[in-house]
């Protein structure tokens, strides 16, 4: 098929363009920069030049590409979150989720673009209720932090928008916590490792907040496999084996070679980093990846965040 991969050069994008080449598939890659066409071109990606938040570019670019698929990976984070300020540093993105995503249905029921994949998340999302891990059906969260408001209404407006469409065939997947390279959790880049090393990432009260991770190899994998079959709707993409902070950082410390973590109260840490980080690491609920698995035939190479912390980063 003839794929436009909307955001080519993220973390996801990065891996999902070789990997839909490797599958047989033409993929026309977007960039809003075209300093990065070589890069793309190396990949074997056609570069093209797009802002999601255009609506006159995003259509132009549909018409030009002139795709079977489009997959929509549009997203704009750099550097560090932070989660007593989470939807300023979301901004642009839920933007991208919002504004973007609109611009890209248009632009498909346009052209005649019959399916779209486009990217969502699951983990602090879920509904925070006690049970077993929550499937596609479990709801979001009614309840979110007030700096995580408008981050959860543009994921829910782009689960809404693309799953819920009638007139083409609308897959969102719902990556966990992403790792290996090209992200902020890998050897050599910013972010979550770095912060474990210098040991600024503590267990907050208990740790009892569930994650679940994907490495961003497996969650290109199930990206292609959405490509190229699945019914429309929901699906999670995260590894087998959702895990609370108490177990997976000291984890993930170990296979760095960094101390263990510190360990701090919930009163001390809530000024600090606010109730969507508490909620992060006291009270997210993990999620099943059941209907990935069975619906996309997606098999891993990190079926669990052991794997890959230990030879995946």
């Amino acid at each position: 098929m003839r794929v436009l991969l909307c955001g080519a050069t993220g973390a996801i994008g990065t891996t999902l363009g070789p990997q839909l080449v490797e599958a047989g598939h033409t993929v026309v890659g977007t960039t809003r920069h075209e300093a990065q066409f070589a890069t793309l071109e190396a990949r074997g990606v056609a570069p093209l030049r797009m802002d999601g938040l255009d609506r006159d570019s995003v259509l132009a670019a549909v018409e030009q590409a002139k795709p079977d698929v489009i997959v929509h990976q549009l997203t704009s984070l750099g550097g560090g979150i932070d989660p007593k300020h989470f939807d300023r540093d979301f901004a642009v993105t839920n933007r991208l989720r919002t504004e973007g995503t609109d611009h890209l249905l248009e632009a498909a029921r346009e052209h005649g673009v019959g399916r779209v994949v486009a990217q969502s998340f699951t983990g602090w999302t879920n509904a925070r209720v006690d049970g077993p891990l929550a499937d596609e059906q479990a709801g979001l969260d009614p309840d979110p932090a007030p700096e995580a408001v408008e981050t959860l209404a543009a994921i829910r407006h782009v689960e809404e928008a693309v799953g819920g469409a009638t007139d083409l065939d609308g897959l969102v997947l719902r990556y966990g916590g992403l790792y290996g390279p090209g992200t902020g959790v890998a050897r050599g880049e910013e972010g979550l490792i770095d912060i474990v090393l210098k040991r600024k990432l503590p267990i907050v009260g208990r740790g009892e907040g569930q994650w679940g991770f994907v490495h961003v190899v497996d969650a290109a994998s199930a990206t292609v496999a959405a490509v190229e079959r699945g019914r429309p709707g929901l699906y999670n993409i995260v590894d087998d084996e959702p895990a609370p902070v108490a177990e997976w950082l000291p984890a993930l410390a170990e296979a760095l070679g960094a101390k263990p973590p510190r360990r701090i109260p919930v009163w001390l840490a809530r000024p600090l980093i606010g109730r969507h980080g508490v909620n992060l690491m006291t009270a997210a609920r993990g999620s099943s990846n059941a209907k990935a698995k069975a619906e996309l035939g997606w098999e891993l190479r990190y079926p669990t965040w052991r794997e890959g912390f230990a030879s995946g980063l």
